[in-house]
């Protein structure tokens, strides 16, 4: 068996429609064309991200997995239904609009074989001076309303718009209509899932020069129209040192740490950590002797099983893990 250590990823990167080059300024190296998205740790059957660092370099996620199962990712990070990793963590450059859209709930009828539900966060990383959001449904929209609006075009009529800078934190449980808008890039950690239903698509082209699809009914089924639980936050008031909570619920916990000297942690049995680097610079050291240097944009996977590690440095980091 390898000893435990910090697990770094090749991201897998897609290509989208509102997709732009923003993610070159993490020094990422990303193909030609409009990148939406950088799968920073994968394991789903429409991306798995490859190990980039140490003894286990060229591992697939899923392979770390089957073979590490409980012992690197922790009582809860392995389903005993042989599932993939619970999680899945992007970046994302919101170069244009997004689709509005919602996500389904684990229970949804309508998913597809294998998929999950999709509740996520987002940590804005970066966002440009009038950058905004769609942040559910106005008041007392109801199903009916919504469904006269998608047919007569006014669709934007029902929804929130809220203005958003970096540093903003919002949690969006499934069935919250949602949209990041241009201008905006994007920390996303959320249920390890692929599905999406658009609502409403701004009447664009998609990449092929057609219409993208659209999933109304879907959509109508899996919105929630009272009471989404979805919450927002302003993280200014972080203090270094301490960890402060961004989202909690079922599928995961983010924090915000702040780290300006050294600061003593460790994992926990029950589950993996991830670590996203969102800007500043410092290290990573566990195990006594060993060190990584940290740069904003990186993720790393901290196995249950690390034990004691510290940061320190200049920088900040979101953790997230199993609850």
């Amino acid at each position: 068996m390898h000893k435990p250590y910090p697990l770094q990823f090749q991201p897998e990167f897609k290509e989208r429609v509102w997709g732009g080059r923003a993610l070159e300024q993490f020094g990422l190296t990303i193909p030609d064309g409009h990148i939406g998205e950088g799968w920073m740790i994968a394991d789903h059957p429409n991306g798995t991200t490859k190990v980039l660092n140490g003894e286990l370099a060229g591992l697939g996620l899923d392979e770390i997995r089957e073979t590490y199962g409980r012992d690197w990712l922790g009582n809860k990070g392995v389903s005993e239904q042989g599932g993939r990793f619970p999680l899945l963590i992007k970046l994302l450059d919101c170069n244009d609009d997004l689709s509005i859209q919602v996500h389904p709930t684990d229970d949804y009828a309508g998913l597809p074989k294998g998929e999950l539900g999709k509740t996520e966060m987002w940590y804005v990383l970066d966002a440009k001076p009038d950058a905004k959001i769609i942040y559910g449904l106005k008041e007392n929209v109801t199903h009916d309303q919504l469904r006269d609006a998608l047919e007569n075009g006014t669709v934007m009529d029902t929804l929130q718009e809220v203005p958003v800078e970096a540093g903003d934190s919002f949690f969006i449980p499934a069935g919250t209509v949602h949209a990041l808008c241009a201008g905006v890039l994007v920390a996303e950690i959320q249920q390890n899932s692929d599905t999406t239903y658009r609502i409403f698509d701004y009447n664009r082209p998609g990449l092929d020069g057609k219409p993208r699809e659209l999933h109304i009914e879907d959509s109508l089924n899996v919105t929630v129209f009272k009471n989404t639980g979805a919450t927002s936050m302003k993280t200014n008031q972080a203090v270094p040192g301490e960890w402060l909570t961004l989202a909690s619920c079922p599928y995961f916990v983010v924090e915000k740490g702040m780290v300006n000297r050294s600061w003593n942690l460790s994992t926990s049995e029950d589950s993996f950590t991830i670590l996203v680097v969102c800007e500043g610079s410092g290290q990573l050291f566990w195990n006594d002797t060993e060190v990584l240097d940290l740069k904003a944009g990186q993720c790393y996977l901290l196995p249950s099983s690390l034990g004691n590690y510290q940061l320190d440095g200049n920088t900040t980091v979101l953790r997230s893990y199993l609850p």
